[in-house]
């Protein structure tokens, strides 16, 4: 009795306290690139565009999408595969950028967006806490070199902070 008790004290003292700023969920990361699932989730990306159809599901369809491309730039870019982790995070930011338009659609057909402006605020704000702790464990940049290509030069931190900046526009 006395053990499991010195443990429980142990394990509490040095447990990890994290304060999230958002109460907003991002998804649990799906297939990803080299895996034989990853092309049929694009193109079940690309059909189920026209399932959400109406301002309110492009809206929904299009902050999908950014959460998703987020926790894939997220994941790669922890290991370590820089170049899938800046293109993932270039499409989670096309996906965001396209979200507010279809709010502000909504808004001139006499819809009540109230809620919705409340949920990408806090998706925003969940995106920006997930980018700010990523930020720190990447390279400034990373030189690619592909086989038989010119050698590019990714500017990830400059990257990352441009999604933040996109993202502090909604707050």
């Amino acid at each position: 009795m006395k053990t499991i008790l010195f443990v429980v004290i142990i394990l509490s003292l040095f447990a990890n306290q994290a304060f999230a700023q958002s109460a907003y969920v991002l998804p649990y990361p799906s297939a990803m690139p080299g895996n034989i699932l990853y092309r049929f989730n694009l193109v079940k990306e690309s059909l189920l565009k026209f399932w959400y159809f109406g301002d309110f599901g492009q809206f929904e369809y299009n902050l999908k999408g950014s959460d998703k491309y987020l926790v894939e730039a997220k994941t790669l870019f922890e290991y370590q595969q820089y170049l899938l982790g800046f293109q993932a995070l270039a499409n989670s930011d096309d996906y965001f950028i396209k979200t507010l338009p279809n709010l502000n659609s909504a808004q001139k057909n006499g819809k009540n967006i109230k809620n919705d402006r409340e949920v990408l605020r806090n998706a925003a704000l969940k995106h920006i806490e997930t980018l700010s702790k990523l930020i720190r464990e990447v390279p400034e940049t990373f030189v690619w070199k592909p086989e038989k290509e010119k050698p590019a030069v990714l500017n990830i931190k400059e990257k990352i902070n441009k999604s933040i900046s996109i993202r502090e526009k909604y707050l």
